[in-house]
């Protein structure tokens, strides 16, 4: 019996957050007089425990946080402000989502991390 009900056990632990980072921020952009670039990214998942009104995104670059805020009149997109650097072409960053789950009885905290993006800055 624990052979046919095992594999169905351990599924929820394979399966994970099932989040999903779609990148809305162009590849390039023309450098600008404030080093500041937008991007902006669409968050999805699966989880239903997941509490969206607790979600608390970032984007990270060079190991520093910047908050994201809402798009208007969308539910799943946030956008910010990256800093570039002045003396390099490539700006390399990442967005870390926080939120909570409905535990058994409780919220617990998890977060969901998207691979690493590179914005090329260019040159008017």
């Amino acid at each position: 019996m624990l052979k046919k009900t095992l594999p169905f056990l351990l599924l929820p632990l394979l399966a994970g957050c099932a989040a999903q980072f779609t990148n809305l921020t162009p590849r390039q952009q023309v450098r600008n007089d404030k080093n500041l670039y937008p991007v902006e990214v669409a968050f999805s998942s699966k989880q239903q425990t997941l509490r969206w009104d607790s979600i608390k995104p970032q984007v990270v670059v060079a190991g520093q946080a910047y908050g994201l805020h809402p798009t208007s009149m969308m539910t799943n997109r946030w956008e910010g402000l990256v800093p570039g650097p002045t003396d390099a072409n490539l700006v390399h960053y990442h967005y870390r989502f926080d939120f909570n789950t409905t535990g058994f009885g409780k919220l617990e905290p998890d977060s969901a991390v998207s691979p690493e993006y590179t914005l090329r800055v260019l040159q008017q």
